[in-house]
C-alpha cells in the first residue's frame, strides 16, 4: 500500500498558526507559480511516520541478514565508519580553503594510504563510483596517447568475456572499439588469444584479479609484459581487490592504472545507485592526465592542486563523495596492515569453504581453489529437474537470505556467483550450505515448489518480461 492509498481527506500532520507579519510580496515570476495545489497525501504524523517504518522493515541489509552477491563485495558496514563520517556532515565545498584543511588532510592521507595498497604512485578519489572510474581511466589512458601522438591508430580496447559488463561499456564511451577476449579452458586468459589481438593498435586491456570467475590469472605477469611490449596500457579493474589486499598489489604486477570501489573493499554500503566511490591511481608516466584536482602533500601539510596542464578535466563536481572517503578512510586506520591482510585471508578462506561444501551437490563451474568467490553451474541441474537458477535464487528468499548474484560471468550458462566475503561466520555460512541442500532436495521432490517460489516475501514471483517491456514509473491512482 502506498503512502496515497492511506490519504483521508481532511486529515493534516500539524497546522501552523496564522502569522500576524505583513505579507511579503511574491518576487517569483508569475509563470512559474503553481495554478493548483501539490498531489500530497493527506495524512497525519503517525500515518507517515508508520508507513516508511513499515517500508524499512520489509528492506533487506547486509546489516539484517547474509547476502552473498558474488562480484560485488557486499561486506559488513562498521558502525565506527557512520560515526566518523558523521563529524562532516556540516562541510559544504564552497567554504573557504582555509577552513577546510583538516577535510584536505584526510583526503591526501587516504589517497597515499591507497597508492599504498594497490601499488601506484599518484591517485584521483573525485570519481562517484566503479564505472565513473573505469571511464575516468580510460579518459586518462586516452589523453595520454592522445598527447604520444598515438590516438589514431591505438583505437581497441581489449576486454575478456567473462569481465564486467561496464568494462566494454565504459571503454565504448571513452571512444575505444572494444574487442573481446574468449577465455581459456582454465578461465583465464588465454595467451593464445591475446597475441592474435595484441598490436601496435591496442590501447588498453582491461582486466580484473582474480577475474570475474574468482580465479587469479597465473599469467599476469607475461600478460603485463606481452601488453608493454607492443605499447599498450594495462588497466586494473578493482571490483574484486578484497581477495588480494594486502598480500599483493595490482602496481606490482604491472598494472598502469587501477580503479578501486571504497564502497566495496573499503566496507562503505552500497546499492540502489550510491553512495559510491570509485578512485583510480596511476603509474607515474600518467599522473599528469589524472583530473583536478589532485591534493598533493605541500611543506605545510595537504593542498589541493588546479596546476595540471594535461590534465582530462574535471570528473565530477568538487573532490568526489567525500562522506563515503571518510568511511572508507576509517575503515583502513581501523585495520591496520595486518588487519586488511587479514580481510583477505578469511573471504578467501570463507569462499572456498562454500565452494567445497555445495560442490558435493552442484556442479561449480571451475572446481579448484579459488579466491573471494565461486560460480556454480547449474545447466544440467536445470535441464534434470527443471528448476532454473532463477527459481533457486527465488526460493533463497523464502529462507529468510538474499540470492547470490545469478546468470553472471555470462560465460556459464545458468550460473550462480557466490561471494561470501570475510565478515561471515562459519554458522552463517552452514546455514546457507543448509537452506541450499534443502532446495536441491525440494527440486528433486517437488520441483514446481520451488518454481513458483517465492511465497513469504511481500512481493511475491513477478512477470519479468511484462516488468521489462511495460514498466511503470509512476504511481496512478
Amino acid at each position: 500500500m502506498t503512502i496515497f492509498e492511506k490519504s483521508v481527506q481532511g486529515r493534516k500532520g500539524y497546522e501552523l498558526p496564522v502569522y500576524d507579519i505583513e505579507e511579503v510580496k511574491c518576487e517569483i515570476p508569475e509563470h512559474l507559480l503553481r495554478k493548483e495545489p501539490p498531489m500530497l497525501p493527506e495524512v497525519s504524523e503517525v500515518d507517515v511516520v508508520r508507513h516508511y517504518t513499515d517500508l524499512a522493515l520489509k528492506n533487506y541489509s547486509v546489516d539484517r541478514g547474509f547476502y552473498p552477491l558474488g562480484s560485488c563485495t557486499m561486506k559488513y558496514n562498521p558502525k565506527i565508519n557512520e560515526d566518523m563520517a558523521a563529524l562532516f556532515t556540516n562541510l559544504h565545498p564552497f567554504q573557504p580553503r582555509e577552513t577546510i584543511t583538516g577535510a584536505i588532510k584526510l583526503m591526501g592521507h587516504l589517497k597515499e594510504l591507497l597508492c599504498e595498497i594497490t601499488g601506484t604512485d599518484d591517485m584521483t578519489l573525485q570519481p562517484a563510483a566503479g564505472a565513473h572510474g573505469e571511464l575516468t581511466g580510460l579518459l586518462v589512458a586516452r589523453a595520454y596517447f592522445e598527447d604520444k601522438g598515438e590516438l589514431e591508430k591505438r583505437r581497441k580496447v581489449l576486454v575478456p568475456d567473462s569481465a564486467h559488463g561496464t568494462n566494454p561499456a565504459s571503454a565504448a564511451m571513452a571512444g575505444f572499439e572494444v574487442i573481446e577476449l574468449k577465455s581459456g579452458e582454465d578461465g583465464c586468459v588465454n595467451l593464445d588469444e591475446l597475441k592474435a589481438h595484441l598490436d601496435d593498435s591496442v590501447a588498453v586491456i582491461m582486466l580484473t584479479n582474480p577475474n570475474t570467475l574468482g580465479l587469479f590469472e597465473k599469467d599476469i605477469l607475461e600478460i603485463a609484459r606481452m601488453a608493454h611490449e607492443v605499447g599498450a596500457l594495462l588497466y586494473y579493474d578493482g571490483a574484486n581487490l578484497n581477495a588480494i589486499m594486502g598480500r599483493t598489489r595490482p602496481g606490482d604486477m604491472g598494472f598502469d592504472i587501477v580503479h578501486l570501489n571504497l564502497h566495496k573493499t573499503f566496507s562503505t554500503p552500497h546499492g540502489m545507485g550510491g553512495p559510491g566511490s570509485g578512485p583510480i591511481g596511476v603509474k607515474k608516466h600518467l599522473a599528469p592526465y589524472l583530473p583536478v584536482p589532485i591534493v598533493k602533500k605541500t611543506e605545510s601539510g595537504y593542498d589541493l592542486d588546479y596546476n595540471l596542464p594535461k590534465s582530462i578535466g574535471m570528473v565530477r563536481s568538487f573532490y568526489g563523495n567525500f562522506l563515503v572517503m571518510v568511511k572508507a578512510y576509517t575503515y583502513i586506520l581501523t585495520m591496520g596492515n595486518k588487519g586488511l591482510k587479514h580481510v583477505s585471508d578469511m573471504a578467501v578462506l570463507n569462499a572456498n569453504y562454500l565452494r567445497k561444501k555445495l560442490s558435493r551437490l552442484y556442479k561449480v563451474a571451475y572446481d579448484r581453489i579459488c579466491m573471494h568467490e565461486f560460480v556454480i553451474d547449474n545447466e544440467e541441474f536445470a535441464k534434470k529437474t527443471g528448476v532454473k537458477t532463477l527459481d533457486i535464487a527465488k526460493r533463497i528468499l523464502d529462507y529468510g537470505m538474499h540470492a547470490p548474484t545469478i546468470y553472471f560471468p555470462l560465460i556459464v550458462h545458468e550460473a550462480m556467483m557466490i561471494e561470501p566475503t570475510e565478515t561471515e561466520s562459519k554458522m552463517t555460512l552452514d546455514r546457507f550450505v543448509e537452506i541450499m541442500e534443502k532446495i536441491y532436495e525440494e527440486a528433486h521432490s517437488n520441483p514446481e515448489l520451488v518454481k513458483k517460489a517465492p511465497y513469504t516475501t511481500p512481493v511475491k514471483r513477478l512477470d519479468d518480461v511484462s516488468a521489462t517491456k511495460f514498466p511503470i514509473f509512476r504511481y496512478k491512482k
